[in-house]
């Protein structure tokens, strides 16, 4: 091992402004050439690059391999109770703990919705389709839900709750891009000769 060094949660120069979930532990090698590869290790994120690489690449490198683990991590659906804890956790960390559920699932009739809520009832349901997407773009459908158990409407007291997520607008985009995609016309895939 050419060189080892450890962050602690949130530090990684460039990657995220957000507290990233774990340390993040970069080891360069010299027998490594090109590739670049991470995995989970206790309560750290081992990133593996070649040692010649630049600290601008590395940083690059480990924004890359942190967001690749995190989709591969958000395609292990998660479970209704699993849901429900995420979203006490969401709120805990975002609303202070105020917005609370009593249940949250995943539902297969919503189709044109992301999510949906009743705050009478305190009943939250995400749609299907958000399984597999990026952790980031459920946490977001997450806590739009929850904040509608704080304020019922769209307006401005609504939005300033969540701009206390700092991937709202990231994971807005993407939900758009999806919406974009869907609508495009199915081109049947060329045949070969």
């Amino acid at each position: 091992m050419a060189g080892r060094r450890s962050e602690p949660p949130g530090t990684v120069e460039g990657v995220s402004a957000e507290p990233l979930p774990r340390a993040v532990e970069v080891r360069r090698s010299a027998r490594r050439r090109r590739t670049v590869s991470a995995y989970r290790e206790g309560d750290r994120t081992v990133v593996l690059i070649p040692a010649r690489m630049s600290e601008a690449e590395e940083q690059r490198w480990v924004g890359v391999m942190l967001d690749k683990l995190a989709a591969q991590e958000s395609r292990r659906t998660l479970g209704d109770t699993e849901l429900t804890e995420r979203a006490e956790l969401l709120s805990g960390q975002y609303f202070d703990g105020r917005a609370r559920p009593r249940s949250v699932r995943w539902v297969t009739n919503q189709n044109t919705r992301w999510g949906s809520c009743t705050p009478a009832e305190g009943s939250i349901r995400l749609s299907h389709r958000l399984q597999g997407m990026p952790e980031y773009v459920v946490d977001y459908v997450l806590l739009h839900e929850l904040a509608h158990l704080l304020v019922p409407g769209h307006g401005p007291d609504f939005w300033r709750l969540l701009e206390a997520y700092p991937r709202t607008e990231r994971a807005r985009g993407y939900l758009e891009g999806v919406v974009a995609a869907d609508r495009l016309p199915k081109v049947p895939a060329p045949r070969e000769a």
